[in-house]
């Protein structure tokens, strides 16, 4: 059986997750916290990030490369649309919530969560409010305008969508919303995405982590 390594509300774990639960196939979650991680950690993480994996006597890191091991181990539902375009496209979003990623969740949810919980420290405040003032709104407004339709790409949930919306579900959980009046696609695109039957699955088993840590799970349906 494939194991996933990593706590399961993370951002890029999470993906992996919903992969896997798309595509049926069986994995089991060892919850590892790259603050205290394992002895064999370096050899299963390089980085010492989250997620990585292993299937039998193969491991790879790095929630993308481990998406797409999926998507050649079990072709169907597909996560990486035939056509070039879309293909491109969905690379391209998957590379973009990264960017989101690293620019605005995890800076959140390090001064919300990980710094008063984790390391017992304080919540900037400071930075938090630049990043809901300056990074989030620029973030929200770009993907407004690219919601389209009920996907990012094509009619059916991709790799460009289970990055992008992985970031909007941290962002609800430290108890931020997505404003209906001033992003009305965004806000209804991460609903219908979140209320979907992988990614509820994924929200389920994330539960007791999520209320150990504290947070919001008023969104999930």
């Amino acid at each position: 059986m494939l194991t996933i390594y990593g706590v399961p509300v993370s951002v890029h774990v999470r993906k992996t997750v919903v992969t896997a639960k798309l595509k049926g196939i069986a994995y089991a979650i060892d919850p590892v916290i790259p603050f205290n991680p394992p002895d064999n950690w370096g050899s299963l993480s390089p980085t010492g990030l989250i997620p990585a994996m292993r299937d039998d006597d193969f491991t790879l890191a790095e929630s993308t490369a481990i998406c797409l091991y999926m998507e050649h181990k079990r072709a169907s539902p597909q996560i990486l649309p035939a056509d070039a375009r879309d293909c491109s496209r969905a690379l391209f979003f998957d590379g973009y919530a990264g960017y989101v990623f690293r620019n605005m969740t995890h800076g959140l949810f390090f001064q919300k969560v990980v710094s008063p919980r984790i390391l017992r420290g304080e919540t900037d405040e400071s930075v938090v409010d630049k990043i809901l003032t300056t990074t989030a709104p620029r973030i929200f407004g770009y993907l407004e305008s690219q919601v389209t339709g009920r996907f990012l790409v094509g009619d059916r949930l991709t790799l460009a969508d289970l990055g992008i919306a992985s970031n909007l579900i941290n962002y609800q959980y430290l108890g931020f919303t997505i404003d209906k009046t001033r992003y009305p696609a965004l806000a209804g695109y991460i609903k219908d995405v979140v209320a979907l039957e992988p990614f509820q699955q994924a929200l389920a088993g994330e539960k007791p982590f999520a209320e150990q840590m504290g947070l919001d799970r008023s969104f999930v349906a």
